[in-house]
């Protein structure tokens, strides 16, 4: 695997942003980055070579420039953008400069003093406390039919306990749960590459959980993943618990992550545990932070 340096190491300030732009794909991928981030990085930097003339290297490119170029972008280009696609092209941009600077290739890091603008989305909808019973007590009757079906019960219930995303469930294993750990048993959440490894993290399984799970694995015997099915049809099962407990939310991976979070926060947990629990990181957490702050007060 290459390493920053390697990908960087035929770039000089005198480079252009076209073949600067090849070189930080080649790192992204090492890196372990998703094929959509790397995908939406590039076209972020397409848009910004393409504002310059073709012949700008990087060592001509300053703190003003960029501001013009994001000025442009947000003012005059005939191409609306919107508020949320501005501050993901600023962390792009951001992210790129940065990446050039820590290789020597640039004595300062032109995007550094760039105001970095956050695009809070709306207030995600989440379970009442009443809700969430309701729904598991839901999801419990499936385990009491005439074909007993645990599996509504041990994916909602997992998710309102831990809070961990679907992309996360989706990736978890069999081997990820240990339920003889000394304090408890425990879900290690997992991610390949080094770029995730904050990610990762050790959350506790509640006692209650435990006899559910069992009746799971004996009824489906995942022998991998625990939950070896698309994700849509994970998310046709909670949207069925949810018909089935009458609610008129829609109920979803997301929304019971975030209950988990406020659940979390009105009963006092330190931030930063709450933080660590969720994957997430400090500069994430800002905005997530404030929408519990604003949720609870609701």
């Amino acid at each position: 695997m290459s390493t920053s340096n390697e990908t960087s190491a035929h770039i000089t300030n005198a480079t252009t942003l076209v073949p600067a732009m090849s070189a930080y794909e080649m790192y992204l991928n090492d890196q372990a980055r998703s094929p959509y981030t790397v995908k939406a990085f590039l076209s972020d930097l397409r848009l910004l070579a393409s504002y310059f003339p073709p012949d700008r290297a990087l060592g001509n490119i300053s703190t003003a420039d960029l501001n013009a170029f994001f000025e442009w972008m947000e003012h005059e280009r005939e191409v609306p953008c919107s508020p949320k696609t501005l501050a993901r092209r600023i962390t792009t941009i951001k992210s790129f400069f940065r990446w050039v600077y820590r290789n020597g290739v640039l004595l300062l890091d032109p995007a550094e003093k760039v105001v970095q603008k956050s695009a809070i989305s709306p207030l995600p909808q989440v379970l009442t406390d009443e809700e969430a019973q309701t729904a598991l007590l839901a999801a419990d009757r499936y385990r009491r039919k005439a074909k007993p079906d645990a599996r509504p019960y041990a994916l909602l219930h997992l998710l309102l306990n831990t809070g961990i995303k679907k992309s996360e469930c989706l990736g978890a294993h069999v081997n990820h749960i240990d339920l003889q750990a000394p304090n408890g048993a425990i879900l290690f959440i997992r991610y390949a590459g080094a770029a995730n490894q904050y990610k990762e993290r050790k959350l506790a399984l509640s006692d209650e959980w435990i006899p559910v799970y069992d009746e799971y694995i004996s009824q489906y015997a995942p022998t991998d993943k625990i939950f070896p099915w698309s994700p849509r049809r994970l998310e046709y099962l909670l949207e069925d618990v949810g018909v089935d407990a009458g609610l008129t939310k829609h109920l979803s991976f997301d929304m019971c992550r975030w209950t988990y979070a406020l659940g979390e926060y009105k009963r006092g947990t330190e931030p930063d545990t709450i933080r660590q629990n969720l994957g997430v990181s400090k500069i994430q957490w800002r905005e997530l932070y404030l929408k519990l702050k604003q949720l609870a007060e609701k």
